[in-house]
């Protein structure tokens, strides 16, 4: 999710805040507080050789070029001021094998690793972090790890318990470094408060209360265009907003996860019965024309128009999802759509739970013919100490030389990243900006949210999306009770790929897509269901699953 949301902003303000902090950071990502002169500040200038000799150590990686990164003048990925930051800091010249445009990036990637051809360390997927294990071809970092991460990094890595950790680990060797970050994202009901009202309509809390919603959204047309329907998606079922995760997990159906069946066996959540009546939903809605019947045509911004033209007033979507609304709810200086955001409604008296991942999608990994494989940790502890307990000086890793904000993303310089597996954002922000009160603020993020939001307040309202997300009935101010109740269903799997999942899962995907489409559309009966459950099973679902199996009853 961390990436997806930067495609779809068309404000280009917006996009170069929100890219680095609503996804890209923030998603995965509150930051932990210390002063400059606290023991974690202190770790990593011990850690740094500077001052043990006068010899950079040299490591080279590659890079995927990033639409939303803008250079200093006169710098490039090969010479700029992060890389020259690390030289001096810690001792570390970074080079790059090759630079590829991100859509090229992966299929380059796929060339070097299967000619043999890589640089000393570079980000990969679990496959082919599997793959490169396989090969024998990537080091095994449990001694290096050991030695030159600092005593905050081994910290900061495991404050999920080490889970995301365990993650990168085989038969007991780290075999890389996991780009953690934070799970506990959930997907929220977004409706237009001012048509509830409007309307005289109640706030959702149940998935009857959403039908009741949307078809009076639809007949009722409060936004008076002549043409509207009763919620947004797009032919992209599970992007971040527009997207049916959140609709599903309403009716405890969870899409592309493995759960526990409950007798302590793993099932896939795609297969389940509760699959199916989510979908039935959806044809119901569809048959009664509450669906754009061109969503499968539709991308996220496309869809998104119907929500910008007052077309549809009710979206599923992430706590980021303001980021993509304000570009219909802000217009001509003013706020002229009230949105409000719900947590998930429920279709029964259990509590619906909004499913969640482990929190890791890129893992760093180092080749065995590197020279000096210290040095990527050495990446590894400046980059969570500047990122996490910020200074003047060490601002140059998030904002270039000139350590200012410019809205371009600077930071995606850092060949190496980490991010917080947890934070307390729904507890702190909330409250600091209904009481302007910045002694509750705790870390560089929420410094910078609560900045945003208030500038809202005082009366910019190009930062509605942050008070939206940040403020007292924004999004986040939900996450609190939904810990404390533990509304998340997290996947169950975090083993590599099995052998069965890399020979088939695409093709399972893809026809899982085709068949869902086509019964929401009503152009395939909704029994066609369970046609395609039995082809999963077929056509490798059922060995997919006793991999899976086989691979919990070992871990857990």
């Amino acid at each position: 999710m961390r990436r997806k949301v930067k495609g779809v902003m068309a404000v280009a303000l917006i996009a170069g805040l929100v890219a680095a902090t609503a996804c890209s950071k923030t998603d995965n990502n509150a930051k932990p507080s210390a002063s400059p002169s606290s023991p974690a500040a202190s770790s990593s200038a011990s850690a740094s050789p500077a001052s043990e000799t006068n010899q950079a150590l040299e490591v080279s990686t590659v890079r995927a070029s990033d639409p939303y990164l803008k250079f200093d003048p006169g710098e490039s990925f090969d010479k700029n001021a992060v890389y020259d930051a690390y030289e001096k800091d810690v001792g570390v010249k970074i080079t790059n094998k090759w630079i590829a445009d991100a859509s090229q990036f992966q299929e380059k990637l796929k060339m070097a690793i299967a000619s043999n051809d890589i640089p000393d360390f570079f980000p990969v997927d679990a496959s082919q972090l599997q793959q490169l294990i396989e090969a024998d071809m990537i080091m095994d970092l449990t001694n290096v790890y050991d030695k030159n991460a600092n005593d905050y990094t081994k910290q900061f890595m495991t404050k999920d318990g080490g889970l995301q950790m365990k993650t990168a680990t085989f038969d007991g060797k780290l075999m890389a470094i996991p780009q953690t970050g934070n799970p506990y994202g959930s997907q929220f009901l977004w409706v237009r408060k001012d048509w509830l009202k409007k309307l005289n309509l109640p706030e959702p809390k149940t998935m009857q209360d959403v039908m009741t919603i949307a078809e009076a959204f639809k007949t009722k047309d409060p936004g008076g265009t002549g043409k509207s329907y009763g919620i947004a998606i797009n032919k992209n079922l599970y992007d971040g907003v527009t997207g049916l995760t959140g609709f599903m997990n309403g009716y405890h159906a969870y899409a592309d996860i493995w759960i526990d069946d409950g007798a302590g066996k793993l099932v896939y959540g795609d297969v389940q019965p509760q699959m199916k009546n989510a979908l039935q939903a959806l044809q119901d809605m569809f048959k009664k024309g509450l669906i754009d019947p061109e969503f499968a045509v539709k991308d996220t911004g496309k869809a998104s128009e119907l929500l910008y033209g007052d077309k549809v007033g009710l979206v599923y979507g992430a706590e980021w999802s303001p980021a993509q609304l304000v570009n219909g709810a802000v217009k001509d200086g003013k706020v002229v759509q009230d949105w409000g955001v719900y947590p998930l409604p429920s279709v029964d008296g259990e509590p619906a739970k909004s499913q969640i991942g482990i929190g890791v999608g890129t893992y760093y990994v180092v080749s065995k013919e590197a020279k000096h494989p210290e040095a990527v940790i050495r990446l590894l502890n400046q980059y969570i100490e500047s990122d996490n307990n910020q200074t003047e000086e060490n601002k140059v890793y998030e904002f270039g030389k000139d350590r200012v904000e410019k809205s371009s993303n600077y930071w995606l310089l850092n060949p190496l990243t980490a991010y917080n597996q947890t934070n307390t954002n729904g507890d702190v922000l909330p409250n600091a900006i209904a009481n302007k009160d910045e002694s509750l603020l705790k870390t560089k993020d929420q410094k910078t949210r609560y900045g945003r939001a208030m500038k809202y307040v005082n009366g910019d309202v190009s930062m509605w999306w942050e008070y939206m997300i940040s403020g007292p009935n924004g999004a986040v101010s939900l996450y609190p009770n939904i810990k404390k109740n533990n509304l998340f269903e997290q996947n169950k799997f975090y083993g590599a790929p099995t052998p069965t999942m890399v020979e088939k899962n695409a093709i399972l995907l893809k026809k899982r897509d085709e068949v869902f489409i086509k019964i929401i559309m009503n152009q395939a009966p909704i029994d066609e269901f369970d046609k395609f459950v039995a082809d999963w099973k077929k056509l490798g679902g059922d060995q997919i699953t006793q991999e899976v199996n086989d691979w919990y009853a070992k871990v857990k």
